[in-house]
């Protein structure tokens, strides 16, 4: 266990976590009827966790997918993009299938998230030729894989189904927390191993801190770099799928459903410095206030959505002024030209 938290900042933010829940929970028994009291039900209920459950899904797994891309030296903030196209298509898969239908045994909702892994998969892949094959901006060519994914999804689900918001496909078609849940902890741990435990992992650490030692050892700077942004848009492309799934439906007004949770994924891995442990952490800590908020609200707390969300970005402002620890690796958004 101990090279899970080799970090002292990550085992900072643990000890940091769990000490603020102790004393919540303590004031809560101490105060029941105050507003302690109805933060601490709040935390400590089952409705609170199985939405939490839900919502972190999206931010950790796109976070996690960040950690690989910029590891490797490519800065993928399109990271809202591949989620909401992969939302898009997860949907759109399963109601072509059609429910209660499956192709080659393949049940109509494993289809939509499997072409929803897949649509994000190739739009990052379109996104790492652009950046590492033309040496496009990548800060410019991330917004256009956004912007491109926020107009063309709800066009899509207008023209296939007559509104930006695609109809619900019923519960037959969806997928539970706990199935969110598990998908998180299998790719937190997947990619903890990867990224730690594998020579594709100190290879691709080398592309974005070294590329010319890299390159000096033989290893293709460009195919590590390749790998890395894919496994950015797989790791979406799962985070998009379950999103959209878990509650059967593709809602496209306004920032769509996805909501601003793929750049709130950049803040996760900032947050927990690149280490996809630390992520989890933070992405947890944000969809629970997120979550938190709609109970407060139902309770008559008067929180607005909009500040909940705010707190993400000045959590991480706080976190890297005060302890200064995220270190981004030094290649990032750097071109490479190969030694040969």
């Amino acid at each position: 266990m101990q090279g899970l938290f080799e970090s002292d900042y990550v085992r900072s933010l643990v000890v940091g976590t769990v000490s603020v829940f102790g004393l919540l929970g303590l004031l809560g028994l101490l105060f029941p009827d105050s507003v302690a009291g109805d933060l601490a039900r709040i935390v400590f209920s089952t409705s609170t966790a199985t939405s939490t459950a839900r919502l972190a899904a999206p931010i950790v797994l796109a976070g996690l997918g960040g950690i690989f891309a910029e590891k490797s030296g490519v800065i993928n903030i399109g990271l809202e993009g591949l989620l909401i196209i992969s939302a898009f298509v997860s949907v759109y898969a399963a109601s072509v299938v059609g429910i209660g239908s499956a192709v080659l045994g393949v049940p109509a909702v494993a289809v939509g998230f499997l072409a929803g892994i897949a649509a994000s998969t190739l739009l990052s892949a379109v996104f790492a030729v652009v950046c590492i094959e033309f040496k496009a901006d990548q800060i410019i060519a991330g917004l256009a894989v956004w912007l491109i994914a926020l107009g063309l999804a709800p066009f899509m689900s207008t023209v296939f189904f007559g509104g930006v918001n695609t109809p619900n496909l019923g519960s037959d078609a969806t997928i539970g927390w706990g199935t969110s849940a598990t998908l998180v902890i299998l790719a937190t741990a997947g990619s903890w191993w990867l990224l730690n435990r594998t020579a594709f992992g100190k290879h691709l650490r080398a592309a974005g801190e070294n590329p010319k030692a890299l390159d000096t050892v033989g290893v293709s700077v460009s195919k590590v770099r390749y790998a890395g942004v894919l496994l950015s848009g797989f790791l979406s492309g799962i985070g998009g799928s379950a999103l959209a799934l878990s509650i059967g439906q593709f809602v496209g007004a306004g920032e769509t459903m996805v909501q601003g949770k793929g750049f709130i994924a950049i803040v996760a891995y900032l947050f927990g410095n690149y280490n996809p442990l630390g992520t989890l952490g933070a992405g947890a800590l944000f969809a629970g206030l997120d979550a938190m908020q709609i109970r407060l609200q139902q309770l008559g707390y008067a929180v607005p959505d909009t500040l909940v969300q705010t707190i993400p970005y000045v959590m991480v402002i706080v976190v890297l002024t005060l302890v200064g620890r995220t270190q981004i690796p030094e290649a990032a958004g750097e071109h490479y030209e190969t030694e040969e």
